[in-house]
């Protein structure tokens, strides 16, 4: 009899403290969740990025409507801003006379704009438009963010799938000698050029898998991975992931966490897709749906 209780008691105590796990975890990827939607809904988030404008050699304009090169929204109440001089890789902004503008927090007429490429860009204020000088692969242009803009305005929120742990696996990290660069295809047509640390080799639902991992130098490792519910119900283009650094070896993958690319948010965006290598012939119906579905 005694024996019993004790059997009951502990299975019972195995129980509570299984189902406090799993609540503290659902309690976990929820807040994540939310900081995830705060992020895309803040000032200058994806949800405001409203025009990508590559520039030509010599001068492009810079004005709300049709005729100017670098199209601002219609919240510019001015018709022109100015003009870039633009040459081999080299831009200088000059700010139409009567038009407020700032770059950190400065007023400007006239400044040269140094591109992502070397790091942080010059941004560029006026109203509630910000733009700055992005290059990708051997073109450069402006990309231009409007906090007020329509995405912003008219965004109902992100929807998931319901949390699943089981989609959190252990995975082993087979690292490369030597980081190798790669070619990752991206949205534009071309190939960005990545560095990869290694390869993820894991187990889910009994069956192996493997993703190429890369390395952004943001102490993280960045996975984007395509799966069969992309032709359904998540991103047709795939979905990003990111992971800590392995220790020892090992890494864990949780799928809770795979988010929509920016471009699912806005056309102008410049996302890598997944390499062929990253096409899990499984449906991952955990982490984001796709947006709007």
């Amino acid at each position: 009899m005694k024996k019993s209780i004790f059997v009951l008691l502990a299975t019972a105590f195995v129980t509570l403290v299984s189902t406090n796990a799993q609540t503290d975890y659902v309690k976990e990827i929820e807040k994540w969740r939310s900081d995830e939607e705060s992020d895309l809904k803040k000032d200058n988030g994806w949800l405001t990025v409203a025009g990508l404008f590559w520039l030509k050699d010599g001068i492009n304009t810079v004005g709300a409507g049709p005729k100017f090169d670098v199209r601002l929204t219609d919240n510019f109440k001015q018709e022109k801003f100015g003009e870039i001089n633009f040459h081999n890789g080299s831009a200088t902004l000059k700010v139409e006379s009567g038009v407020e503008a700032q770059s950190d927090g400065k007023n400007i007429s006239t400044i040269d704009l140094v591109s992502d490429e070397k790091g942080k860009p010059t941004q560029i204020q006026t109203g509630s438009h910000t733009f700055y000088l992005i290059k990708r692969e051997e073109r450069f242009g402006i990309r231009l963010k409007d906090n007020n803009s329509e995405a912003r305005r008219t965004f109902k929120g992100l929807q998931w799938f319901p949390i699943d742990e089981s989609y959190k696996v252990m995975a082993r990290f087979d690292a490369f000698t030597e980081p190798k660069e790669v070619k990752i295809p991206n949205i534009l047509g071309g190939n960005f050029k990545m560095k990869s640390p290694g390869i993820l080799k894991f187990t889910l639902k009994g069956k192996e898998y493997s993703l190429q991992a890369l390395d952004e130098g943001e102490n993280k490792l960045f996975i984007i991975f395509r799966d069969a519910s992309n032709l359904t119900e998540t991103y047709s283009a795939g979905r990003f992931l990111y992971a800590d650094m392995p220790v020892n070896g090992q890494v864990v993958l949780d799928f809770n966490q795979a988010v929509n690319p920016p471009c699912a948010f806005t056309p102008f965006a410049t996302c890598p897709l997944p390499p062929p290598q990253n096409d899990l012939p499984i449906e991952i119906k955990v982490g984001a749906k796709r947006y709007g579905h």
